[in-house]
């Protein structure tokens, strides 16, 4: 995590310039150690930024291009078998009849985020996957999406008020359609794109990016943008991107007064003083932060301001500094984040996880940082799973780093919504309910991404393979075999299409000492520093194979600024209490909120929802010997699981077993939420015990902040 604006400067540098350490290697390989990817050559392969744009670090590849394996696999499957496959078939806002996304007028009662929502993940699982019913399916709202358009360029539902049209509903789609045109290059879409940024550019100021949502999400139209002058060069569209920017609510401020801060919250919560840092974020609402920190970076490809680029890693840095001091990646805000709730167990909703791996995935492109690329590892193996029913049939709205029971009831004030946020539910809440189908497939399409030398990166370590071009015109086919992050070693069989020069880049993660990586059974002679990438270019053969080992080891995260509790981490997994879980079936059509809708016929009884109880004690505190970790905990291994799905407590192939005490006083609170924690140390005259962590991806239930017992 960046640790001061001292930090924070060295960083954006780092981002606009090259900085090679020269390493050791023998005659055929060229090997250097690198922080960032040269960026003055271009691409021949795939479409790179187009001057004036700065050039990106990394360039991301069709959709379809990289196939998963292994777990990752598995998660698509399961998404497919479960409630993004089926989810046409059962939300109201998904039906056909009268939906606005197939209506030529843009008029109809189903017509917001919803389908788009739901499309982004469920058309790109189905090209990823190669699935015809899938992709038949999505080319029906892709068609409507296409089809709607008005003469004026307009397209989509006609939705807004007095104030403006409402253009968010958009914005989603155009990434659906940016997917399709990947995977089909229908040039139906660049013309629909065209035609309509056209017409947002005659729309005037004051109608312009008015209503909520789209103010503050204006970097996803931004985006879209400029993805389209990629293709085209239309110089129009660079105005546009000037106009965009200009409405959307300003990423790069601070020092805001209370009434200028957009979040909603904040007009209802009963505080009597705010604190001054309240005023650095424009917005604090947990979807709007983790979807639109990024904006200015996106806008810093035009601008080419530093200030631009440094104030998306300021943005980062504030919404954790002030309640995201916790394991798992994200921060404390159950809807919005409120000051004096920063406890790991407010939590985040499942809408602001996949978003934020989305924004971590822009970011490394962006800036080829290999610090985005930690990021969404963190996000997608411990804080992702968690969130969601291993058979992907239910969800949370609300996913905690202490979360010790998950029931239809009522929460707040201890959490911020009214409603039964925190039980597993598949039509709770609308949002969630239909945009969390982007999270794995997006990640997928971001495991390998393409490099100005005309090479390819291993962004993001999962099994997988790759088919892309490189070098001169050579194709190269790439698997990627390991359990990744379960174990540390990770081989790449590389089979080019005939023998060529080309650069491959291999990322070490932050947290990993000593890693090594060889070249045919030959060790690379090559310093392997953490936060870097290892660069080798070679005349690659039908073949040659790389074998990555990234060392793990015990680590314990204190966290000083709440309450000096701890985490546990082994490599890029974090840890949790391992918890009995008691599973309630409960009648969805009895537990989900008040906005959920679904279509008439469906057979609810096919898909329950679950509350979650604690059926063993959780309010343990460790008890360990920060001089001697290697002591403190030891890691128990066991076999791979058959059915290559880790994220449960049966399945799970690792364990730490370690030492806690009971603390009696740390109980349930009157919210019926896991009690705050107290300062560490605690005294207590309890016993010790011997306790088993799991991985914080493999619980539903779960205490992942700990505090540390005095013995």
């Amino acid at each position: 995590m960046v640790k001061s604006t001292k930090h924070l400067t060295f960083i954006f540098t780092l981002c606009a310039t090259l900085m090679f350490c020269s390493c050791g290697s023998n005659t055929e390989d060229n090997v250097t150690v690198i922080d960032r990817p040269e960026t003055s050559v271009t691409n021949k392969h795939y479409v790179s930024n187009r001057a004036p744009l700065l050039p990106s670090s990394f360039i991301k590849l069709p959709v379809g291009t990289i196939q998963p394996k292994g777990w990752l696999k598995e998660y698509l499957v399961r998404q497919q078998n479960g409630l993004t496959g089926h989810l046409g078939e059962i939300s109201a806002w998904l039906q056909k009849t009268d939906n606005a996304w197939l209506s030529k007028d843009g008029k109809g009662k189903w017509g917001w985020e919803e389908v788009p929502y739901w499309l982004k993940g469920y058309a790109n699982i189905g090209y990823i996957m190669n699935d015809p019913k899938m992709i038949e399916e999505s080319k029906i709202w892709i068609n409507g999406a296409l089809n709607s358009q008005r003469e004026d360029g307009n397209f989509g539902p006609m939705r807004g008020s007095r104030g403006g049209q409402d253009f968010w509903g958009n914005m989603i789609m155009l990434y659906c359609l940016q997917s399709y045109y990947e995977f089909t290059n229908d040039q139906r879409v660049l013309d629909l794109m065209t035609k309509y940024f056209k017409f947002q550019l005659t729309v005037p100021d004051d109608k312009f990016l008015t209503l909520y949502w789209q103010q503050i999400r204006g970097g996803d139209n931004l985006h879209s943008v400029m993805w389209l002058y990629n293709r085209t060069g239309d110089k129009f569209l660079l105005e546009l991107a000037e106009k965009i920017h200009k409405n959307t609510a300003d990423w790069t401020s601070r020092g805001h007064k209370r009434n200028a801060i957009h979040c909603r919250q904040d007009k209802r919560e009963n505080v009597q003083e705010w604190p001054e840092w309240w005023g650095d974020q424009i917005d604090w609402h947990n979807v709007n932060h983790a979807q639109c920190f990024r904006e200015p970076a996106q806008y810093y490809l035009l601008s080419k301001q530093p200030e631009h680029l440094k104030a998306s890693y300021e943005n980062f840095q504030i919404v954790r500094e002030h309640f995201g001091q916790v394991p798992g990646g994200m921060f404390g805000s159950d809807e919005n984040c409120r000051p004096g709730y920063n406890d790991p167990r407010q939590g985040i909703e499942t809408c602001g996880i996949v978003e934020q791996m989305n924004s971590d995935e822009h970011m490394l492109r962006i800036t080829g940082d290999p610090f985005w690329a930690d990021h969404v590892e963190e996000l997608a193996f411990n804080t992702y799973p968690a969130a969601t029913m291993p058979d992907f049939k239910s969800l949370h709205y609300i996913t905690s780093p202490n979360m010790v029971q998950c029931d239809k009831a009522n929460h707040h004030p201890g959490i911020d919504n009214r409603g039964p946020f925190l039980m597993m539910n598949p039509f709770s809440s609308r949002c969630c309910q239909h945009n969390h189908a982007q999270g794995w497939p997006y990640m997928v399409e971001n495991l390998w991404m393409a490099t100005p030398d005309n090479g390819l990166v291993a962004a993001i370590y999962s099994a997988s393979t790759i088919t892309a071009k490189v070098g001169e015109n050579t194709k190269v086919t790439i698997d990627q075999t390991t359990n990744y992050p379960y174990e540390e070693q990770i081989q790449f069989d590389i089979t080019p299409d005939k023998a060529a020069v080309f650069p491959l880049y291999f990322r070490v993660p932050a947290w990993c000492k000593g890693a090594k990586i060889s070249v045919n059974g030959k060790a690379v002679s090559a310093n392997l520093q953490p936060k870097k990438y290892v660069r080798i270019e070679r005349k690659w053969q039908k073949g040659d194979k790389v074998s990555l080992v990234l060392p793990m080891e015990i680590a314990v995260k204190k966290w000083v600024k709440n309450h000096n509790s701890v985490s546990v981490s082994y490599g890029p997994l974090s840890f949790s209490l391992k918890i009995d879980e008691k599973m309630v079936k409960r009648e969805s059509t009895e537990t989900a909120i008040g906005d959920s809708r679904w279509q008439k016929g469906v057979d609810t009884h096919k898909w329950p929802s679950w509350e979650i109880y604690s059926n063993s004690k959780w309010n343990y505190g460790l008890v360990y010997d920060e001089n001697n970790l290697a002591a403190s905990f030891k890691v128990v291994k066991r076999d791979w699981p058959k059915d290559n799905f880790p994220f449960t407590h049966a399945s799970n192939p690792i364990s730490i077993m370690t030492k806690g005490a009971i603390i009696p006083e740390w109980k349930m609170d009157e919210h019926q939420l896991c009690g705050e924690l107290m300062d560490s140390p605690v005294q207590t005259n309890t016993a010790i015990e011997s306790i088993e962590l799991v991985p914080m991806g493999a619980s539903r239930l779960r205490i992942s902040s700990f505090p540390v017992v005095l013995k």
